[in-house]
């Protein structure tokens, strides 16, 4: 019990120092999830000893579940900040972002453990899908805070926004192909992989996602068109749809995750423009209450034994992930992505592709699955050097962005 109550003083404490310091935080190197990691670092066993995770059972698996319902709400968030028919008018960008992006960061990541840390070729497969995804809760601290939307194109920040709410579900099938090719033969693990994984987990998932946020967004309109809400609460609707998304999902084998952007965008198609004006804050607000544990379980249950092990090799890989695995298909895909119109935003587009809760997610689940646990060691040293790299350098990149687009626009004006 006293472990519980530390836990919720700890986290309402951080909560609430994170929501009457929002600002400053947006504006400094220290980023919200960072500020929660170091805050688990320090209560954790290798710090004051505060909190002891051991006692709660298995962390990891504490941490996949945290992460799925964190990774839940952040992208009906998103969903639900996107302009209405956003997918459809840029489907080309997405798909250039996705199709071939995507993928293609999947090869470099491990080709990138492959090499670094001699792993062989599925073993590295498994690092490379961990790590693939842009994440939605990271980059949120780019396109959500003052300081982006001072100095960023909105343009930019929806394009960044979608494609980290799409890849996410989408890096499953990535994840998964080395683990069926582990353990299954390879005809079955191919057949299986293009069968359940593709068409039902990831097909299935959308469909039911569309289907149930359209019917919960025309039960809205019906309830208030007849009087039925009191007083709606856009918050409780919108938790209750990500709730129902992902309970389903799971309970019927479909990937709830993808689901819920689905259902986020469908449902926002149906919603009017007062609905529309609670979005933000309702949501923002919950996904920041989210947050804080997510990344204080991670500094509680941190492999520092394991990094340690992995020495310069470790370092060194999440140097190169962070540096090749983004910038160079941004770079070289610029032709199909209108939206980066100069090569200011491209290089910030190109280097800002964190790497947080999803990566943490599905590092666990590859855990889980397989016991393999260096992808788990490897993902995680990763996503602290994200955590790092990212946090420290957005609000100054985006601030000397302002900078520039404030000197340069205009001339360009006739």
């Amino acid at each position: 019990m006293d472990q519980l109550n530390i836990a919720l003083t700890v986290v309402g404490g951080l909560v609430l120092v994170v929501g009457l310091l929002s600002s400053p935080l947006d504006r400094s190197w220290l980023t919200a999830p960072l500020f929660a990691f170091l805050f688990g670092v320090a209560l954790g066993p290798h710090g004051l000893g505060a909190l002891d995770p051991s006692q709660w059972g298995d962390g990891k698996r504490i941490l996949e579940e945290t992460a799925r319902l964190t990774l839940g709400i952040s992208l009906m968030g998103i969903a639900l900040r996107l302009p209405p028919n956003y997918p459809f008018a840029q489907w080309r960008s997405l798909l250039v972002l996705l199709g071939i992006g995507m993928p293609a960061m999947f090869l470099v990541s491990s080709l990138l453990s492959h090499w670094v840390l001699g792993l062989p070729l599925l073993m590295a497969l498994l690092v490379g899908g961990v790590v693939c995804a842009t994440d939605p809760v990271v980059a949120s601290s780019i396109v959500t805070g003052g300081v982006a939307k001072e100095n960023l194109p909105e343009d930019y920040r929806h394009l960044l926004s979608s494609e980290s709410g799409a890849n996410d579900g989408l890096a499953y099938p990535f994840v998964l192909l080395p683990i069926l090719l582990l353990t299954l033969p390879a005809g079955d693990a191919w057949l299986y992989w293009f069968a359940k994984v593709w068409l039902w987990e990831i097909g299935g998932g959308v469909l039911i996602g569309v289907a149930l946020g359209w019917a919960t967004g025309r039960a809205l309109q019906w309830s208030e068109t007849r009087g039925y809400l009191d007083q709606p609460s856009f918050l409780s609707i919108t938790l209750a749809l990500t709730l129902l998304v992902l309970g389903l999902g799971s309970l019927l084998g479909t990937n709830g995750i993808l689901g819920v952007f689905a259902a986020g965008l469908a449902f926002d198609q149906e919603v009017g423009g007062k609905e529309r004006s609670e979005e933000d804050n309702v949501q923002e607000a919950v996904n920041i209450l989210l947050t804080m544990p997510v990344f204080i379980l991670f500094g509680l249950i941190a492999p520092w034994a394991e990094w340690r092990a992995l020495g310069g090799s470790g370092l060194l890989l999440a140097l190169l992930v962070l540096l090749l695995r983004r910038l160079p298909m941004i770079l070289l895909l610029r032709p199909g992505l209108p939206t980066l119109r100069d090569w200011p935003i491209t290089l910030i587009m190109g280097w800002f592709g964190p790497i947080g809760v999803s990566a943490l997610y599905y590092a666990s689940l590859v855990s889980s699955r397989t016991g393999y646990d260096l992808a788990w060691t490897a993902g995680s040293l990763i996503v602290v050097a994200s955590m790092l790299a990212h946090g420290m350098s957005a609000a100054p990149l985006a601030s000397r962005y302002g900078r520039w687009r404030r000197i340069h626009e205009p001339a360009r004006e006739p």
